[in-house]
């Protein structure tokens, strides 16, 4: 069934509709309006207009499907004021492209693939020809079909899974992929030949992407892989925990995201797993850092994206953008941003108009762009998103905890093999 949470907003934000609901519990605050930049502030990369979204020059409609509610709904906020904070600097503060209005809509799927297929296809309807969002990797999955079905254009978002990239023509995405953590994971252990490698994941989309990943990367490089997946819905992580260390690995790769990230540090800390084996995981979101506790310092974090990160130009124009808005960057507002840097690149190109989606599409392959990261390419061949990615050290504990990045990988040292494109 299509989400009860739907609404329509200009690119200033003005809402026209319901007010956003709120996140889970122990998410971060809720949604705040995010203030749009000065048309003064455009830098490279951006491609807007100075002109106004009046006139009879035909609305260009986005539709936004993307984790509002939910175990991943911090994640759908830090997208969205991403999202926002793109817009305004890509079209310059005037949130339309040849006079063209830029206008999208939120629909609500919960991490639901079911609720985003139904919410897609009422956007579709509408006459929705470009689509974004997903927050899960189980939901990209199955937008990415609907969308070449009907020929629209889909961006998705901080959705990891690695099927995501050359699904088909039509589905490009604006985060990184599972195949980037695991190379920027593999640049820790050197050589690989010989070394006994665990995963432990939920057993999900993302969770078997990671899987997937860890035995295409490293198992190539001859070390010996095995998992330990537990059910996405499970609470006493203690079994798994305990399945990890009795594997005796000498790398475990945690793969792990959403509410239960807190039970799951503690079970490895009570089981003494960092004592025998070396841990690396991917840094979270910021609220994520007092849950490693004292552990913290002795796990080697790859990391997407935190806050001041990347210190770009065009990070600093986001980080003012979503801070004027009442928000904090955070690991995935690079996501929302970087969609919106698409879909206007895509719109300019043609003209200020949506309509020939195979003209969109065209547009974006090969595009290279001055991204929050750094420099970003769009792979033609399969429309894999290159770009930088970080090791981390995170030290402190509690509420003082800080990540500070120890090496930037440039975008073809973590760059995923070609996938030939499905459909």
């Amino acid at each position: 069934m299509r989400s009860s949470t739907a609404l329509t907003r200009t690119a200033s934000g003005a809402s026209t509709g319901l007010a956003a609901s709120g996140g889970p519990g122990r998410k971060l605050a809720a949604v705040a309006a995010c203030v749009l930049l000065a048309a003064g502030c455009a830098k490279a990369g951006t491609a807007g207009t100075a002109a106004d979204g009046g006139g009879s020059k035909s609305t260009v409609k986005v539709g936004l499907v993307y984790s509002k509610t939910g175990p991943l709904a911090a994640y759908g906020k830090q997208y969205l004021e991403g999202f926002k904070a793109g817009l305004a600097y890509a079209t310059k503060g005037t949130g339309a492209v040849d006079g063209h209005k830029i206008e999208f809509e939120e629909q609500d799927d919960a991490g639901d693939p079911a609720k985003a297929v139904s919410a897609a296809k009422d956007l579709i309807g509408k006459g929705h020809k470009i689509l974004a969002g997903s927050t899960a990797s189980g939901v990209a999955l199955q937008v990415g079909p609907i969308a070449a079905q009907n020929k629209v254009l889909f961006i998705s978002g901080p959705a990891a899974a690695d099927k995501v990239t050359g699904l088909n023509t039509y589905t490009f995405r604006s985060g990184r992929q599972s195949y980037q953590d695991i190379r920027t994971a593999a640049s820790f252990i050197g050589d690989a030949k010989g070394r006994k490698v665990a995963v432990l994941a939920q057993d999900n989309a993302f969770g078997q992407a990671n899987v997937a990943a860890v035995k295409a990367v490293l198992g190539a490089q001859g070390a010996t892989v095995d998992s330990v997946l537990a059910p996405p819905s499970a609470t006493d992580l203690t079994p798994f925990a305990t399945q990890a260390r009795a594997a005796k690995p000498d790398l475990l790769f945690v793969a792990w995201a959403g509410d239960t990230s807190s039970a799951l540090w503690t079970a490895l800390n009570q089981q003494d797993v960092f004592a025998d084996t070396k841990v690396v995981t991917g840094l979270d979101l910021a609220a994520s850092y007092p849950l490693f506790g004292p552990a913290a310092e002795k796990i080697s974090f790859l990391n997407h994206y935190f806050g001041g990160a990347a210190g770009t130009p065009v990070e600093k124009a986001m980080d003012e953008s979503v801070t004027a808005g009442g928000g904090k960057s955070d690991i995935f507002t690079p996501d929302g941003f970087t969609a919106a840097q698409m879909i206007v690149h895509a719109v300019e190109a043609n003209h200020g108009s949506a309509e020939d989606t195979s003209a969109l599409v065209k547009a974006l392959e090969g595009w290279s762009f001055d991204g929050v990261k750094g420099r970003t390419t769009v792979r033609a061949e399969d429309h894999a998103l290159l770009q930088p990615m970080f090791q981390v050290r995170l030290t402190g504990t509690g509420a003082a905890a800080r990540p500070s990045v120890e090496k930037t990988l440039a975008a073809d040292e973590v760059a995923p093999p070609v996938t030939p494109m499905a459909g």
